[in-house]
């Protein structure tokens, strides 16, 4: 009933930056949390940024002040702008969003294909 697709990924220097995309499209009456996980590998999936509507967004500690979490409600799009990115933030990124289905108002949680970020020199 809904995709998430990503954009935004690839390869990119220590120190350098990169902007993560996600458009949900489909039966969507709203999105009520949305953001990115991250998972390196040999390692579980984690939390790098969400945002509930109406609050404001809320970063995992390593990366605050470095990502920028962003949204355009009209489009159903939301961004993660990452910054001063370190060889530790290289992982495959996952969107993800709990929307309510405008067709029978049920919900659930949906993700992204997954972006592979890889900071290296």
């Amino acid at each position: 009933q809904v995709q998430l697709v990503e954009s935004g990924g690839g390869l990119v220097q220590p120190g350098g930056s990169l902007t993560l995309s996600c458009t949900a499209s489909g039966s969507i009456f709203s999105i009520n949390t949305m953001g990115w996980y991250r998972q390196a590998p040999g390692k579980q999936r984690e939390l790098v940024a969400t945002e509930s509507s109406g609050r404001s967004p809320v970063y995992k500690a390593t990366v605050a002040g470095r990502f920028t979490l962003s949204r355009d409600i009209a489009k159903n799009t939301w961004n993660l702008k990452m910054t001063s990115l370190k060889p530790e933030d290289s992982a495959v990124y996952y969107c993800y969003a709990d929307i309510t289905h405008q067709t029978d108002w049920t919900g659930r949680d949906y993700w992204g294909q997954g972006t592979q970020v890889t900071v290296s020199s």
